[in-house]
């Protein structure tokens, strides 16, 4: 059986390992694409835009560590202490 094209909140929830309501305020926030379906309004997360967004996790945490190198940083602190 094929894996489903859209999840719900909760199952993005887990695949992210933290809350629905940190999952929702992503969505919200926009950082997340989702649609609205039903009169209801139950949140889907297509599992492709899940994929994306992890991706871009992944390069802006990237980005991070090469503008922030943990060992040289620490050696900077540890000079200016001595």
């Amino acid at each position: 059986m094929p894996a489903p094209r859209f999840l719900q909140l909760s199952d993005v929830a887990e695949v992210l390992n933290i809350s629905a309501n940190q999952v929702y305020a992503l969505v919200r926030r926009g950082d997340i694409p989702a649609v609205k379906i039903g009169g209801r309004g139950q949140w889907r997360v297509e599992a492709t835009e899940l994929e994306k967004y992890i991706e871009r996790l992944y390069t802006e945490t990237r980005q991070f560590i090469d503008t922030h190198p943990f060992g040289e940083e620490a050696d900077q602190t540890e000079d200016a202490q001595h």
